[in-house]
């Protein structure tokens, strides 16, 4: 997980071609990734509050 230069986050993480939730959808171009646990908790604390 980084920080690109307009101030959003990319992310890394294994494709998830499963089936959404109901009323979860993704735009187009959008792709769902799964982020482990310890990476997420990990850069928790270079997430800005705002």
């Amino acid at each position: 997980m980084f920080q690109l230069t307009d101030g959003d986050f990319a992310v890394i993480g294994a494709a998830f071609d499963a089936d959404l939730p109901p009323g979860v959808t993704l735009r187009p171009g959008q792709r769902l990734v799964v982020v482990d646990r310890d990476t997420l908790v990990r850069a928790r604390r270079d997430i800005p509050d705002a």
